[in-house]
């Protein structure tokens, strides 16, 4: 299949998803291969089969949302480092907060979830799919506060500035060969840094100096290179300075865009105090999604997603637990 089919396709499962919720099962069916995997964030983590995510995701995620839609700001596709074919977007989930989810207290309100999704295309069929959600800022509007305020701005995280994101048209190979480039020299040149200086990391070679980093709830968004230096990249360095990156299960680049995921993606030891999760000294694993958006020569625009519940759990913090805590304390 070609990359705009394999679209296609998945762009054809998510709407019927959107339509006929009740129908998952066999959208799944008709859409997956029978032994399709899906990895989503703590505490929902690994699933199985059409049947098993059907059960295990989408009827209980539209029992709390019945009214839910999915509202992406960036889709694209491509062949990944290693061959493999794939469709990845992210936007949010918009919908009312019905029926209590995750144990999570409903608010009877609508709500917006930002969502992260790559899906493997084998044989004409999605045969893979990766799914993160930002529940911590669910959490955050539901009024549980699970971590300190963010460095960065809690906002509405708003699509692509130049409106282009939802790339359904074909697009020029030269120009997606060119934004997954830099992204790759990016990632090499980000194993330079020498733990004292964030001058030694060389950011400024790769990306804007307006830039804007859109992060998840607990880290926040950034505007601006230095702010983004300081506010993130240099907290992460300082609980996590033995970090390595660039485990992927997905890396491609489409037109002005890039996107990559790992499950994990980022292997590191946390030795030092991060969004106030005290250090543990042990060795901790990330899940990542990241999507770019390439100016020229250089990043302009960065959304990023990361599963901070799966890696506050190895931080000896259980956000679900203590959430429980908190509820009965209310009740």
């Amino acid at each position: 299949m070609t990359n705009q089919q394999n679209k296609s396709l998945v762009w054809h499962y998510w709407q019927g998803i959107n339509r006929k919720p009740a129908s998952a099962y066999e959208l799944l069916k008709a859409n997956c291969h029978p032994n399709i995997v899906f990895d989503g964030p703590h505490p929902i983590n690994q699933l199985a089969d059409p049947n098993g995510i059907a059960a295990g995701f989408w009827q209980p995620f539209y029992t709390s949302f019945p009214d839910m839609v999915r509202r992406p700001y960036i889709f694209i596709g491509g062949s990944s480092f290693d061959g493999t074919t794939w469709v990845s977007s992210t936007g949010d989930f918009v919908g009312t907060f019905s029926h209590d989810w995750l144990g999570i207290p409903a608010t009877g309100g609508s709500i917006h979830m930002r969502y992260g999704e790559f899906c493997k295309i084998y044989d004409g069929k999605i045969a893979e799919i990766i799914l993160l959600l930002d529940i911590p800022d669910l959490l955050r509007q539901a009024g549980l506060e699970i971590f300190p305020p963010s460095a960065g701005k809690e906002i509405w995280i708003p699509g692509p500035l130049t409106g282009d994101g939802i790339l359904l048209e074909v697009q020029d190979p030269i120009e997606s060969k060119k934004s997954l480039d830099l992204i790759d020299d990016m990632l090499l040149g980000l194993i330079s840094y020498d733990q004292k200086d964030k001058a030694s990391m060389g950011l400024s070679s790769y990306w804007r100096e307006d830039m804007h980093w859109y992060g998840p709830a607990g880290i926040g968004t950034m505007y601006g290179l230095s702010e983004f230096e300081d506010r993130h990249e240099m907290q992460l360095l300082k609980a996590f300075p033995d970090r390595k990156g660039g485990h992927h299960r997905s890396r491609f680049g489409e037109g002005c865009y890039a996107a990559i995921t790992g499950w994990p993606s980022i292997y590191a030891t946390h030795v030092d105090t991060y969004l106030g999760a005290p250090a543990t000294g042990k060795k901790v694993t990330m899940r990542v999604m990241d999507w770019w958006r390439r100016e020229n020569d250089l990043l302009a625009e960065n959304w990023v997603l990361v599963d901070l519940i799966d890696l506050f759990l190895q931080c000896d913090i259980d956000i679900f637990d203590n959430l429980s805590q908190k509820i009965d304390a209310v009740n």
